[in-house]
């Protein structure tokens, strides 16, 4: 009788033997993952791909929570097999099971994306030459985003099934539900597909300066959205541009200018008119002297036109430099040593003068006799 009173007493708490044995296994199979992703860690670092270095970052948090809740599962199930027997099915913790692998990797998956993404941005800032790619940061922003959102999509159509729902019901709702959403959210759509222009046909980068001759548009790209483009204008404040206004109108990127461009007129007085030829001759030779200018560019000097109070002669030539202040510096300097030319010739640059002829002399004539007092 004890014996079949143990062999009952053994058979009700198996279930409790079956958790220690699995919390031992987690416990092995924690320590050696942790020393695997260490080692996975070293050997990457030594490889100067960055795509390999994001894989052990990426995946032990994921690994570490579905092992965590795979041990949970089984140890709720082994407990409802001892104490609550049939309270749940048996197919509700194999699809839970399978709902927790299929999630962990979609999250490994989209760490994996972001892991690469910030490493890539860190290598192009810290050289960007070192990628001999056509990647730039927008591009990238955009690949990882369609990544992340194909990723999701996946999980999810791999994890309906496990919980019952008909993928093939879901992509005819999702049919007719598209057509109805497309009525009822055109504007957004307009953006969504703006937005993916934008990343096809690269009109403008993060970072760069853009404005915009139609609209009162202004400033430096610092993010673009699937739905919004946001822009720094130069006084700092931010600008909210629906990427669907993007399709609509001209915009110009100086960001992207080879050069930059001096184009200024100058004035000399008429009484220099014998100087002007030495003048232009002295500039001409100064711009193709100049290190900062650019003599395989357009290159022009010349005599251009009789104002009113000058002889007036432009300068049009382009900087090596696109830096925006760099720019002004050097062309403060070519303005001040053309002054320099024009002096040394004994010349001046003009200034508006008024010359009145033909005005009738006025002679002295007698003071006027006083006013008589009255009488």
């Amino acid at each position: 009788m004890s014996d079949a009173i143990d062999m009952n007493f053994l058979n009700e708490w198996a279930w409790l033997g079956q958790i220690l044995f699995l919390l031992v296994i987690a416990l092995i199979v924690v320590f050696v993952a942790r020393r695997v992703f260490r080692f996975l860690e070293r050997q990457t670092s030594k490889t100067a791909s960055v795509w390999d270095d994001a894989l052990p970052e990426a995946g032990r948090r994921p690994f570490f929570w579905a092992l965590g809740l795979l041990v949970a599962t089984s140890a709720a199930q082994f407990a409802q097999q001892g104490l609550m027997e049939g309270l749940i099915a048996q197919e509700v913790f194999a699809a839970a099971r399978s709902l927790i692998v299929v999630l962990a990797f979609g999250w490994f998956l989209l760490r994996l994306c972001s892991g690469v993404e910030n490493r890539v941005l860190k290598q192009l800032k810290a050289d960007p030459g070192q990628i001999q790619t056509r990647m730039d940061p927008t591009t990238l922003h955009a690949l990882v985003r369609l990544l992340r959102l194909a990723i999701f999509v996946a999980a999810v159509l791999i994890a309906l099934p496990t919980l019952g729902v008909e993928v093939t019901a879901v992509l005819a709702f999702g049919g007719i539900g598209g057509i109805a959403m497309g009525f009822a959210a055109q504007d957004l759509l307009a953006n969504f597909f703006g937005g993916l222009m934008i990343y096809l046909d690269k009109p403008f980068a993060i970072g760069d300066w853009i404005r915009s001759p139609d609209r009162e548009i202004e400033g430096t790209v610092e993010r673009i959205g699937w739905r919004l483009t946001v822009v720094r204008t130069f006084d700092k404040r931010p600008l909210y541009v629906p990427n669907s206004v993007f399709n609509k109108l001209s915009l110009e990127n100086p960001s992207r200018m080879s050069h930059r461009r001096i184009y200024e007129t100058i004035g000399l007085r008429y009484q220099d008119a014998d100087r002007v030829d030495a003048i232009i001759a002295d500039v001409k030779i100064m711009l193709r002297a100049h290190e900062e200018i650019d003599s395989s560019q357009t290159m022009i000097v010349n005599f251009n036109y009789f104002a009113p109070s000058s002889l007036d002669f432009f300068v049009y030539t382009f900087t090596r430099t696109t830096n925006w202040v760099r720019f002004h510096e050097i062309k403060q300097d070519v303005l001040l040593r053309i002054v320099r030319i024009i002096h040394s010739h004994g010349a001046d640059i003009a200034f508006p003068t008024t010359t009145l002829d033909g005005l009738p002399q006025l002679t002295a004539g007698p003071d006027p006799e006083p006013d008589s007092a009255p009488a």
